[in-house]
């Protein structure tokens, strides 16, 4: 396994767009078998640098070259009084997985969080047959939280069946 020193932990800039699309489209084909739009995808992802209250990208990088990332998001708990960091857009590089490219990133996102008074926890979702990433996340300590996930697109692009 690669050491977590030689993974360098840095926030996403603007010249990172592109790379992120480029992320952001693998993971979906490869988790969820949807084709992105690329479009819009560039704009969604310019958009969280652009306006950091929708969230923030962390970027690991190895040798220099970008090997995976994350988007935090946030949501806002009455009943706690602080915030989710909610993980999306987790990805990394087929040649660098299994190198600790993510427990890299999810150690920089533990660290935040907790020097941040105001996030009272971490959470994600995943596929419910991606076992690996199940196994991943467990072992860095988190646990299935018991809900199910319902949601609506308003949007007819959004409402395309998977490809």
């Amino acid at each position: 396994m690669m050491h977590e020193d030689q993974i360098r932990i840095r926030a996403a800039r603007v010249d990172d767009v592109e790379a992120l699309a480029t992320f952001n489209a693998a993971m979906a084909m490869e988790t969820e078998g949807k084709s992105l739009a690329a479009a819009t995808l560039r704009l969604g992802v310019a958009r969280v640098l652009a306006e950091p209250a929708r969230g923030f990208y962390l970027i690991a990088e190895c040798a220099d070259a970008v090997a995976g990332c994350l988007m935090v998001t946030y949501e806002w708990s009455d009943w706690r009084n602080g915030d989710w960091w909610w993980l999306q857009s987790v990805y990394v590089a087929p040649e660098h997985r299994r190198r600790g490219v993510f427990r890299a990133l999810y150690a920089q996102i533990e660290r935040r969080a907790l020097e941040n008074a105001d996030v009272v926890g971490i959470r994600l979702y995943v596929e419910r047959d991606n076992l690996r990433a199940q196994r991943t996340y467990a072992a860095l300590g988190m646990a299935e939280e018991g809900y199910r996930m319902y949601g609506k697109a308003l949007r007819a692009d959004l409402r395309a069946a998977p490809a």
